[in-house]
């Protein structure tokens, strides 16, 4: 066999690890999102503990990858320019959803048992959606797939509908039917609504990233309905568990 066969792999570009940790930190994100879900679903929110330390891990790899883009940007290439840029972008965004769900969490333990069903299962849905969107965005981000973050842009019109419909009930009530802690609710949907918002931006960020395009041409190639996505999403976590 030729020595040509033995080549020694060519080392990795020193920023890669910047790309990495960016990616790690879509996946505590989306834990966070996951444990939120699960605390409401089962009104366990003694489990929403566990989001403080993911927000101060966020907080941790936040300021590492400034700190690591600062240093490395003025020696790489342009498009490597683009993605330690786009790196910085999607921690932003993280580091703030990560605030946001924290302030979830002090208002479902502040607000226990008085929830209501109905505002139990809309917020469990938007909190399982945004553990999805962040999932999308972490995916799409390291694989460098727009068509993953389209479906991160098509599941927030999902958000705001739920938030309207949580809204209605709490503030307009037209049904005049006696709420239970509206205020707490309405802080927590407006928390997922935010978190939602922050991680669409990113997903927009990773599709210009990646395809060098805006959004809206992107999107024209792709028309499958947030529905179908979703149920397959939520199909495939189910296989896998």
């Amino acid at each position: 066999m030729s020595a040509a066969s033995f080549k020694t792999p060519a080392p990795e570009p020193a920023h890669y690890h910047l790309v990495r940790r960016t990616v790690s930190a879509c996946e505590l994100a989306r834990q966070a999102a996951a444990i939120a879900a699960e605390g409401i679903a089962t009104g366990a929110n003694s489990h929403l503990n566990a989001i403080r330390e993911l927000e101060r891990e966020l907080d941790a790899i936040d300021m590492e990858v400034d700190s690591g883009v600062t240093a490395a940007i003025t020696q790489v290439a342009e498009g490597e320019t683009r993605q330690l840029l786009a790196c910085m972008k999607v921690m932003i965004g993280l580091e703030r959803i990560g605030d946001l769900l924290l302030s979830f969490a002090n208002s479902a333990q502040a607000t226990g048992s008085r929830i209501d069903s109905q505002d139990s299962r809309d917020l469990t849905r938007m909190a399982t959606i945004l553990e999805k969107m962040l999932a999308d965005v972490g995916q799409s981000f390291s694989a460098r797939d727009a068509k993953k973050a389209l479906e991160v842009l098509r599941a927030d019109a999902e958000m705001d509908r739920l938030r309207n419909l949580i809204f209605l009930r709490h503030i307009e009530n037209p049904e005049n039917v006696a709420r239970h802690a509206s205020l707490q609710v309405i802080f927590m949907t407006q928390s997922l609504e935010r978190a939602g918002d922050h991680a669409k931006n990113m997903a927009e960020e990773v599709c210009h990233f990646v395809s060098g395009r805006t959004v809206r041409h992107v999107m024209m190639k792709d028309d499958k309905s947030f529905e179908e996505m979703f149920i397959d999403w939520l199909r495939t976590r189910d296989e896998r568990a």
